[in-house]
């Protein structure tokens, strides 16, 4: 139950416009629609983004071919897809693990590039070697416009519109969100405006690509969306309808509401509130609402033995008795789990993911699905420390693993999350999935941000019912990253230096999770996310007061002396995560704290560790045979992810998940808000 940093420095790139590009005429009885965007661009290089919808039969594989528009393009680096290129042809290939692509699918990927002279969009999109229309076409010569698109006569100065969101026969709950996004072009003109109908009904209007309108609101019924294009030739086109329902949840799990922590009672898991009463001074706060971690199969039962004393159905039962409506839970059992560390690996080997299927979620589904929970919102916190390190941990970069390698080639991390997302989201309207999203000291760098957010969005895109499993994502779980740092941000100058030239920044983006959650939320959203899915940050360790924290800004004119006197966070370094000396406890939990955060939360236990300061056997003390991280013990004098500094790790440590009284203490002592 820790948390690392893959300290990767990048220059700031530019963003630029993303082009939304359509290609050519389809073959029968298949079709796909593309959209191309151009992420950001700099001198000489750019990102971009791929995302490419089957509109005809499933398919096990696939491959994604376009021209780019000037012969200097070339791919540098490409994700969650092979590629080949001949000249300014590009092929790309599925890997082994995201080949499946059912019929309004979507094929995903992203990669980054050189250019000179120009960098225009890909044009000429095909999937499987069929073109991409934006819709399905029957005969190669048909003009009949298949559901979303309109007719295609490019050639006359009329636009050609496609409706990519929603999809034909797309349902909702109530009170829903819907998405609507199109493409439009026009030979010899331009698009001016693309309109959004409901019926006869104007929704809302977007002048600039890509066209985009967030629907809100939307009661109980079935509606029959459009969308219109206008050209400034004054020439129109509109797509044909598309039938999507709302409906009003209900059954026996109720209504799925937008934000499950408003109004509710959450539970006090009893297992931790004794051990926090049984500290000095610690019932002040063992009335507070706290994670659960299912970290093994064992975990679900709790037998005899296991070392765990509260089972899932257990916990579900104690929360009915509280009266509490609202229950936290940490899905947290992945093959080969925690890739780039040691103190928290998992019972599973990479290749078991049949095991995690059948052992692990299958069960827990089964027990969330009992009609007697019916009325506990029931909160997964989805594979803490997975995705983030596929990114970050996974190649030729620093901190890179053999075991990160293997989890991104055997694609186990992103098959077993598709599966929990999928099953968890079916039990009913009572359950509610936030995906871990790492924190700003891991993905903040633009080399990291945004290609996190594609692989969040590739990989629930993939699940049985795609973004719609995803309520939002949790920030800084089990980490010390600060809320807010008043007197260091991104924007500070010190002498004439901007802040992000430090040595605690490195040339991050951001320094504090409120404003990394807030806009990694937003790019979350750009990537296909609901508009409406809220961010969590847990705040159970990270108030870092006492009369260590800085009451002003230094005085300093040297960047790094200024930045090491104002900061709040007062870790030796950003990269430091186990067991951090100094530490206090953050923001008690609480509902909609701030804009785009649904609440914060204590999904780490205060007072359990976070891995073993010094080597522990496997026996009574170390049951599940937990690892030895030397980033806990406080000896260590460091490695490249945390600058060659000290860990910053309390002593005499238990294994983690064990109770750390002398940590419990000291959080307490330092809160911020102080007790």
């Amino acid at each position: 139950m820790r948390r690392k940093i893959a300290l990767i420095s990048a220059a700031a790139l530019a963003a630029t416009a993303g082009a939304v590009v359509v290609a050519n005429a389809a073959s029968a009885a298949a079709g796909c629609s593309a959209k191309y965007t151009i992420v950001s661009s700099w001198p000489g290089g750019f990102q971009a983004q791929v995302d490419v919808t089957n509109l005809g039969d499933a398919t096990t594989s696939w491959n994604v071919g376009w021209d780019f528009g000037n012969s200097s393009q070339t791919i540098s680096q490409i994700w969650n897809a092979n590629k080949t290129q001949s000249g300014v042809h590009v092929n790309a290939t599925n890997l082994s693990y995201n080949g499946n692509l059912a019929s309004n699918g979507v094929a995903s990927f992203g990669f980054t590039g050189a250019w000179s002279g120009s960098n225009p969009a890909g044009t000429n999109f095909t999937l499987n070697g069929t073109a991409c229309t934006g819709g399905t076409t029957t005969t190669p010569t048909s003009n009949s416009p298949s559901p979303g698109t309109s007719p295609s006569n490019p050639g006359n100065g009329t636009p050609v519109v496609a409706l990519t969101s929603p999809t034909q026969g797309s349902t909702f709950t109530a009170p829903a969100t819907i998405g609507l996004a199109a493409t439009a072009s026009v030979a010899g003109s331009t698009i001016s405006k693309v309109d959004f109908y409901n019926g006869s009904t104007l929704l809302g209007t977007d002048t600039s690509s890509p066209y985009t309108y967030s629907w809100t609101n939307v009661a109980a019924g079935n509606y029959s969306v459009t969308a219109k294009a206008t050209a400034a030739n004054g020439n129109t086109a509109t797509t044909t309808a598309v039938a999507v329902s709302v409906t009003t949840g209900g059954g026996n799990n109720g209504t799925h509401v937008d934000n499950p922590f408003v109004g509710a009672k959450w539970y006090v898991n009893p297992d931790w509130s004794a051990k926090a009463a049984a500290e000095t001074g610690g019932s002040r706060i063992s009335n507070q609402p706290t994670g659960v971690w299912l970290d093994s199969i064992a975990a679900i039962t709790a037998p005899a033995g296991s070392g765990y004393t509260t089972s899932l159905s257990k916990h579900l039962d104690n929360a009915l008795a509280q009266g509490a409506t609202l229950a936290q839970f940490v899905i947290y059992d992945l093959p080969g789990r925690d890739c780039a560390a040691l103190a928290s690996n998992g019972e599973l080997g990479p290749t078991e993911i049949d095991r995690y299927k059948t052992e692990y979620i299958d069960q827990i589904a089964a027990i969330e699905a009992n009609s007697k929970y019916a009325g506990i919102r029931i909160v997964n916190i989805i594979e803490i420390d997975s995705l983030p390190n596929l990114v970050t941990n996974a190649g030729s970069e620093a901190g890179a693993t053999a075991a990160c390698a293997t989890m991104k080639a055997n694609g186990n991390y992103v098959t077993g999350i598709q599966y929990a997302l999928s099953k968890l989201h079916a039990v009913g309207t009572n359950t509610y999935n936030y995906i871990d999203a790492a924190h700003h000291g891991w993905i903040g760098w633009d080399s990291n941000f945004t290609p996190s957010a594609q692989l969040f969005a590739s990989t629930a895109k993939g699940a049985v019912g795609g973004v719609n499993t995803v309520d939002g994502f949790i920030t800084n779980t089990a980490n010390y990253s600060a809320l807010s740092e008043p007197w260091v941000q991104p924007t500070t100058t010190v002498g004439g230096q901007n802040i992000r030239q430090s040595k605690w920044v490195d040339w991050n983006q951001y320094t504090d999770e409120l404003t990394f959650a807030q806009a990694f939320r937003t790019a979350l959203v750009g990537q296909g996310f609901n508009s409406n899915i809220g961010m969590l940050i847990d705040t159970s360790r990270n108030g870092w007061g006492g009369t260590a924290r800085p009451t002003a800004a230094s005085t300093s004119t040297d960047i790094n002396t200024y930045v090491d006197a104002s900061r709040i966070d007062r870790r030796i370094h950003a990269g430091n995560w186990c067991n951090q000396s100094g530490a206090g406890l953050g923001e008690r939990p609480r509902a909609t704290p701030a804009t785009g955060i649904d609440a914060y939360v204590w999904i780490k236990p205060p007072g359990e560790s976070d891995g073993s300061s010094s080597l522990v056997p496997t026996g009574p003390n170390n049951p599940g045979g937990k690892g030895f991280d030397r980033m806990c013990d406080p000896t260590y004098t460091g490695n490249g992810r945390n600058g060659n500094s000290l860990s910053g790790a309390l002593p005499n440590a238990p294994v983690s998940g064990a109770w750390f009284s002398a940590q419990f203490q000291q959080l307490m002592q330092n809160a911020y808000p102080a007790l």
